[in-house]
């Protein structure tokens, strides 16, 4: 919240009397009996812009790993040779992982 040092201060008899205004008003205020609505509810009814992708398949080619590639035996991301960290018992492990 932003002040403005240049505006004149008020007193603590004005500050008090603020306060006791806001506590009415907030007691005048009527709170909501509705609950929050389920966010999978909500994500359903949700609809992105543009045209209607539910009915679509998505091909994906899948390659299987290369001569320099291994897959990390802690987070499984398939990742060049050169970031092999360690190896225990034929499984290898990559230097973030092991960082």
């Amino acid at each position: 919240m932003a002040t403005d040092y240049d505006a004149p201060r008020k007193n603590e008899e004005e500050l008090n009397e603020d306060s006791i205004e806001e506590l009415k008003t907030r007691r005048t205020d009527k709170q909501s009996a509705s609950v929050d609505e389920d966010e999978a509810e909500a994500a359903d009814s949700y609809e992105l812009p543009g045209a209607d992708l539910s009915g679509e398949e998505l091909l994906v080619r899948v390659l299987p790993a290369q001569a320099d590639e291994f897959t990390c035996a802690s987070c499984f991301l398939v990742r060049h040779r050169s970031q092999i960290a360690r190896e225990k018992n034929g499984l290898y492990y990559c230097k973030e992982c092991e960082g």
